[in-house]
């Protein structure tokens, strides 16, 4: 019993990354320029990001 029960969890745990779907992409813009980037993570101080996500690297497919 206690065999099945830690075969059941192994495999419930091995599942969950499977769900997880890519990080959006996001247009971040400076607030010392007038510059623009498409990026997932922040660039740093300075860089504001718009609310509205994007499913590719060239922030043209709204998610």
């Amino acid at each position: 019993m206690r065999q099945k029960l830690a075969l059941l969890i192994l495999a419930g745990s091995l599942a969950a990354p499977a769900l997880a779907g890519p990080a959006p992409w996001y247009w971040w813009v400076s607030r010392s320029s007038d510059a623009r980037i498409c990026w997932q993570t922040s660039p740093g101080e300075g860089w504001v990001r718009e609310p509205q996500p994007f499913s590719d690297a060239h922030c043209r497919k709204r998610q």
